[in-house]
């Protein structure tokens, strides 16, 4: 993050010989969609005023950078260090601090440490409906257990207090295991194992749900604390967010590798989808569609994509059965077989296709 045009010309070099995969940006607001979730900053002395300005949370893995230049006399001197920014730096409570050129190969480690973390980070899917009863929470909890059904390590995160509780839809409410309210007090790096260990499972899916009792409200550090040891932990990690997005489902949004958004293939559901689509699509790396038949009024996928301005990663075809099934009790893609099956199969290849994770 830097304003600074030759200090960012040095960054991306050493970036490059160091692990190639970096987003920019030239301040805190452009720099907010990236902060909880990449596995480093760097961040100019130019931009260290505005990033306490714009109280952006504290986190781990921050650098802060500046560069020398010499000058006539033959001593050198910090640059691009704008109202002394570096007697406020302190208050970003960065892990290091360095200047260029100096530590130019300390910095080159560091991103190829970054790099590598960040490729053999678990993906995250989340989910949202494109309007209420669009299945989200299904096409959720079918993606994550056809992905557990593969031999992937999965956990089902369910970010919506309201929803009813992924584990009910599991047919899982009995399962003895942790909930969000033990869960809520967790910060920082959890341990893995003991977090898998502790919560409700079905074979390879581990479940993060709400107990019967009274609303909480998750804190943002919990949920990040929970994300992180998912993807730390597992081979995916699949979270069903509620349509109002609060601050805990908002850290979802912007850990995911990808949003999608189940829409129903009639007018109305467009036009709540584009409220939704305009209120997730600036914190996301990726937001695509799955179009639920049937369509009413003709409605192909095709329309709806265009209709949203958003590419669509599958369509849903009708399951007359679906209903019942989960009626009953029966986990949807339970039985392996089906269009939501088929879709789900389909998805969780897509996803897990660039980290080397197989699936069966």
């Amino acid at each position: 993050m830097t304003g600074d045009a030759q200090l960012l010309d040095e960054l991306l070099a050493l970036a490059a010989a160091g692990c190639g995969d970096v987003d920019v940006a030239p301040d805190a607001t452009a720099a907010r969609q990236y902060w909880r979730t990449a596995t480093l900053v760097v961040i100019g002395a130019d931009a260290v005023t505005g990033c306490v300005r714009a109280r952006l949370p504290r986190r781990r893995g921050l650098v802060l950078v500046t560069r020398l230049s010499e000058q006539g006399d033959g001593t050198y001197e910090p640059v691009s260090d704008e109202g002394g920014s570096w007697r406020v730096a302190s208050q970003l409570d960065a892990d290091h601090v360095v200047v260029l050129p100096a530590a130019a190969g300390w910095l080159t480690e560091r991103f190829g440490s970054a790099g590598a973390r960040y490729r053999e980070s678990a993906p995250v899917v989340a989910v949202i409906g494109g309007r209420g009863g669009a299945g989200a929470s299904v096409l959720a909890a079918g993606l994550a257990l056809t992905a557990a059904r593969t031999g992937l390590r999965t956990m089902l995160v369910d970010a919506d207090p309201l929803g009813g509780g992924v584990d009910l839809l599991l047919g899982a409410e009995g399962a003895q295991g942790l909930r969000w309210p033990e869960l809520s007090a967790a910060r920082g790096r959890v341990d893995v194992a003991a977090l898998r260990a502790g919560l409700p499972r079905q074979g390879e899916l581990a479940m993060v749900s709400w107990d019967r009792g009274d609303e909480i409200e998750v804190p943002v550090e919990a949920m990040e604390a929970t994300l992180d040891a998912g993807r730390r932990g597992g081979d995916l990690v699949v979270i069903d967010l509620p349509r109002s997005l609060g601050p805990a489902a908002m850290c979802g949004v912007q850990a995911a590798s990808e949003v999608l958004m189940p829409v129903t293939a009639d007018i109305r559901a467009c036009a709540a989808a584009v409220r939704v689509a305009t209120q997730v699509g600036p914190h996301c790396r990726s937001l695509r569609v799955v179009v639920r038949g049937p369509a009413p009024g003709g409605l192909t996928a095709r329309d709806v994509g265009a209709a949203l301005g958003l590419p669509v990663a599958g369509v849903l075809r009708p399951e007359p059965d679906l209903a019942a099934a989960l009626e009953r009790g029966d986990p949807p893609t339970g039985s392996g077989r089906g269009p939501l099956a088929e879709l789900c199969g389909q998805l969780v290849a897509e996803l897990t296709a660039h980290t080397g994770r197989e699936v069966a």
